[in-house]
């Protein structure tokens, strides 16, 4: 296996530091943990790269990111007993809960919104028929014979004794 380069491990190692950063500060992309195989896998590198390698004769040595890994791991159980990093899927738990309830509010509001809508509409439809039903009664007022007369239509288009103004 290919070795990398001086240039490559301290971008590696500076991107590696951005994303625990990250991390720690609480930005845990959805469905992820607290864990080497998120930080490997946000950062772009091999999560092999924080484990202890063997040498070909057995003896162990570092892998080139496991001073990383333990940074990690320590900070992470500090923030732990202090109580600042929660369990992820606690968090969605929470995010979720507060998604629900803007959800909820959001359908009230709806709700009432068809509620108001919908007893316009009745009021509207009621002054409708109560017209229509007047325009018939003056209808049969003004068809049976009494002292109602109707006025001339008018040829002229306008006022039909000048303008108000």
């Amino acid at each position: 296996m290919a070795r990398i380069s001086d240039e490559t491990r301290r971008n590696n190692e500076m991107a590696i530091r951005q994303v625990m950063e990250r991390l720690l500060a609480g930005d845990v992309p959805a469905g992820s943990k607290y864990d080497i195989k998120t930080l490997a896998a946000q950062a772009g590198v091999a999560r092999t790269g924080f484990y202890p390698k063997k040498n070909r004769d057995g003896s162990p040595r570092p892998g080139p990111y496991q001073h990383l890994a333990e940074e990690f791991e320590r900070r992470l159980a500090e923030l732990r007993e202090q109580g600042v990093v929660p369990d992820p899927r606690a968090a969605q738990i929470e995010r979720l809960k507060e998604q629900v309830a803007g959800l909820k509010e959001r359908l009230a509001a709806r709700d009432a919104q068809i509620d108001a809508l919908t007893d316009f509409r009745q009021r509207a439809l009621s002054q409708i028929a109560a017209q229509w039903t007047e325009i018939e009664r003056l209808r049969d007022v003004l068809a049976t014979p009494s002292n109602v007369r109707a006025l001339p239509k008018s040829s002229r288009p306008g006022a039909p004794y000048g303008s108000c103004s």
